[in-house]
């Protein structure tokens, strides 16, 4: 027998658990984090080249880092969320910790904390000690004084303690990375943290009156920088990749026969020529030097970055450490591991 009361506490209990159970058939189930990828890097990585660049980015308040929704982070096709961090012109430093809350590891964290991030690549080194810029800057002075010889003739020299200032610097950018990964509650085997070098925009292989079209250096100069500087700092990064654990993607030749002036066609191109963009000027204020109406030049343009895109995300989903992306003969290019046959070069 139950007495009254117990059937009262017994009534309210079964009343309990049918207005919980309604409850939870009612709430609706936490929505999952959307899965990210994530750009970090310099201007190569920002899409500089690409064109249409992100608001914000073109100047306005000192904003260079010219962001373009072609940028190849977009072109992956590695997650539904593509998060483009990375600046034209940063260096090591814009990466870092140490660099503050703007620095591009730390915005990393926040998206980190709100996606589930899959993969981060870093596209970093060539404005450290290396000067890519810099260099390609003295070999145009170097054709345009006559008083000069080639710039390799100094280059070559420097090249060697270059490389080997920018490699620590570009490892101290890597383990911050991890570090802010680790932070963010991810492991180490959670998500791809991919190295990428840097694809040559210059070619010995120009046709006739070529300072003229856009491509103001010697022959020699461009072959320097095609068959020694590019491939030299690639296998730089290589061994740092191989040292943090990273995975590598090599792009030395990614864009090997569309460099800039490789083709009667510009449009055939993949790197940007010497590039004058004066509607800079709408944008933002710069110094006397103007470097915003000429950074474009000898960046991918945005053909370049979706091919660099689709063997980016191609590379990602092979699960292999390393790779090169290689042009082939019909366009697309491919990521070859080492050991692998290469495909048939372009023309």
């Amino acid at each position: 027998m139950i007495d009254f009361r117990s059937g009262l506490r017994l009534c309210a209990a079964l009343l309990l658990a049918v207005g919980v159970a309604a409850a939870l058939r009612a709430a609706p189930a936490a929505a999952s984090p959307q899965e990210a990828v994530v750009a970090l890097g310099d201007s190569t990585a920002s899409g500089e080249g690409a064109g249409d660049y992100e608001a914000g980015t073109r100047g306005e308040g000192g904003n260079w880092c010219h962001r373009s929704p072609a940028a190849y982070v977009h072109r992956s096709g590695l997650a539904p969320v593509t998060v483009n961090l990375a600046c034209s012109g940063a260096d090591t430093a814009s990466v870092r910790l140490a660099g503050g809350p703007g620095s591009q590891a730390a915005r990393l964290a926040a998206v980190a904390r709100a996606h589930r991030v899959t993969a981060v690549t870093l596209q970093i080194g060539s404005n450290d000690d290396v000067a890519l810029t810099t260099v390609l800057a003295g070999c145009i002075r170097a054709f345009l004084d006559p008083r000069q010889g080639p710039c390799r003739d100094a280059a070559v020299a420097a090249w060697p303690a270059r490389l080997a200032a920018t490699v620590p610097k570009v490892e101290a950018a890597v383990a911050d990375v991890r570090a802010t990964m680790r932070d963010a509650g991810y492991a180490d085997d959670t998500y791809a943290l991919v190295l990428l070098s840097y694809a040559s925009p210059v070619t010995e292989r120009m046709g006739r009156f070529h300072s003229t079209r856009g491509c103001p250096y010697h022959r020699a100069d461009a072959e320097w920088a095609r068959t020694v500087a590019l491939p030299e700092l690639s296998g730089a990064l290589a061994g740092v990749a191989a040292r943090t654990g990273a995975r590598f993607l090599d792009l030395s030749r990614a864009t090997e026969g569309r460099e800039a002036c490789s083709r009667d066609d510009p449009s055939a191109e993949w790197q940007r020529r010497l590039t004058v963009a004066p509607e800079a000027l709408r944008h933002g204020r710069f110094g006397g030097l103007g470097v915003p109406m000429v950074q474009e030049s000898f960046h991918p343009d945005a053909a370049g970055h979706a091919a660099i895109g689709g063997c980016l995300g191609e590379f990602v989903r092979s699960g292999a450490s390393s790779a090169a992306c290689l042009p082939t003969a019909d366009g697309p290019l491919q990521p070859v591991s080492p050991g692998r046959p290469g495909p048939a070069a372009a023309s």
